[in-house]
């Protein structure tokens, strides 16, 4: 089944010319058109570009193309919240309407040019705004281990997508954990980058001081092949940072005899599900024999993360999201005069989680509560960023589970927002400090089973070391090679 393979796999099979790239391409289109209805990874996909860029690709390959451009022939999925040219662009939400992209996002004009086969729109929390996928105006995405279950939030729909196979990779954006929480859950390796290793221009901002663009992919060669073809200086984003990009994926030579992999002992709390945490404690033990040193270290400020991250998120959303107002694009409903027009078109627009963080960062910016709450947040920032310089004083990368539990039952937590915001208390202290982080299979639960993630943490700028550990891991284990059975 072509759609199983892996970039590496795939790549090597079109270079020798044993399969074209519309048999590729049209292997996932027929897995979606399978699988997706009870999956719903999908809002839309265009089946006849896809397969008009699969043509273009074989031909570009039949004049040997290969070995100028990394991703020629690979089918690559795209979440609903990055500009793709002649798409459409909702971010999962009623208020975008029917608009059409008109330009392509850095990552994108990227991913073309190293010839990937791009295609799709996944689904998606609406603006980014949650940790299930259950707040799509498109419908919930299940989990593809079990479709009575979550695949985590916000890029949910990428992560199923790569782990029911129906497509090779895919890109997703992680603001409070949205791309290794929802890797975790679906048992595929999801990687954040560095706050400016990735352009975000073309990506629709939910928190612009937090967002980040990554890979989901089914190894961890293939996120560092990816990481290689995203990263880099656009002078379209002021945020991106014009650091050398490394062959990532020639950092991947299996041994970290030496390194030293600090533990957090706050993130080994009361909440833990037990068997989330006997899977960790295995993969501690792995690294051991494989030659790294564990060192106790601690995050002193962690407590703070969930609060500070709320705070700083939903302030920076109320502002980004004053753009969609009914005037110059997406939804209109109309009233008696600007007013009542924005009233009514955020009200229909915007979904119940949306509303609620808008009103909550309007409230902490508001006056006579921005210095209490919103200035005091970003203080409580720089601790939490100077905990994690610190710390990697003394090692090279941190482990923690990527999420507390396994996947939890569609509805379980969406009438109670805090236990749903505590979904993400292993990852959103990456964001705040702007490092880089990556969750990969370290296991599953037994009844049923679910996959269980492994989170490492690492220096900004230290995706090269953060990969090389990450891969060695899984070399040595056999969660990756796990497929779900749909």
């Amino acid at each position: 089944m072509l759609n199983q393979l892996n970039i590496s796999q795939l790549t090597a099979k079109l270079a020798r010319r044993e399969v074209s790239v519309r048999e590729a391409t049209q292997a996932c289109l027929d897995r979606i058109a399978r699988v997706d209805g009870a999956i719903h990874a999908f809002i839309s996909y265009d089946a006849a570009d896809a397969l008009a860029q699969a043509d273009a690709a074989d031909r570009e390959l039949s004049q040997g193309g290969r070995t100028a451009k990394s991703l020629l022939g690979v089918p690559i999925a795209v979440k609903d919240v990055l500009a793709v040219k002649n798409q459409p662009l909702n971010c999962a939400s009623k208020i975008l309407g029917n608009f059409i992209s008109p330009y392509d996002a850095t990552v994108i004009e990227k991913l073309k040019a190293a010839g990937a086969i791009v295609f799709g729109r996944l689904n998606m929390d609406e603006f980014a705004m949650g940790s299930s996928t259950e707040n799509s105006a498109f419908g919930l995405t299940r989990n593809p281990w079990d479709t009575t279950r979550i695949p985590g939030g916000s890029s949910g729909g990428s992560a199923a997508a790569v782990a029911a196979d129906e497509c090779i990779a895919s890109l997703g954006s992680d603001t409070g954990g949205s791309i290794r929480q929802p890797a975790a859950l679906c048992g595929c390796v999801g990687l954040k980058p560095t706050y400016g290793r990735v352009s975000r221009y073309g990506l629709v901002a939910f928190a612009s001081s937090l967002d980040q663009i990554g890979p989901f992919t089914k190894d961890v060669r293939d996120a560092a092949t990816l990481l290689g073809v995203l990263s880099g200086v656009d002078p379209r984003d002021s945020t991106s940072v014009p650091q050398p990009v490394p062959d990532y994926a020639a950092a991947l030579t299996g041994d970290i005899k030496g390194l030293k992999l600090g533990l957090p002992k706050e993130y080994l709390i009361g909440g833990l599900d037990p068997e989330v945490k006997a899977a960790v404690d295995a993969a501690v033990k792995k690294f051991t024999e494989l030659g790294a040193e564990i060192v106790e270290i601690s995050l002193p400020h962690t407590d703070y993360a969930v609060a500070t991250y709320y705070i700083i998120a939903t302030a920076e959303a109320s502002a980004n999201l004053a753009r969609f107002d009914g005037i110059r694009y997406g939804a209109r409903v109309d009233g008696a005069d600007p007013i009542e027009l924005y009233a009514r078109t955020r009200g229909a627009g915007f979904g119940p989680e949306v509303k609620r963080r808008i009103i909550l960062g309007t409230y902490v910016l508001s006056s006579g509560y921005h210095d209490a709450y919103y200035l005091q947040a970003q203080k409580v920032r720089t601790l939490i960023r100077n905990d994690f310089l610190q710390a990697f004083a003394k090692v090279d990368a941190i482990v923690t589970p990527t999420t507390p539990t396994a996947a939890f039952k569609a509805g379980e937590k969406s009438g109670d927002p805090l236990q749903m915001y505590l979904s993400d208390i292993f990852t959103i202290s990456c964001n705040l400090a702007g490092i880089s982080g990556l969750s990969l299979p370290c296991g599953f639960t037994k009844n049923p089973k679910l996959p269980i993630g492994l989170q490492l943490l690492g220096q900004p700028f230290g995706e090269a070391s953060l990969l090389k550990i990450a891969h060695a891991y899984e070399q040595a284990t056999p969660w990756h090679k796990e497929k779900a059975a749909l």
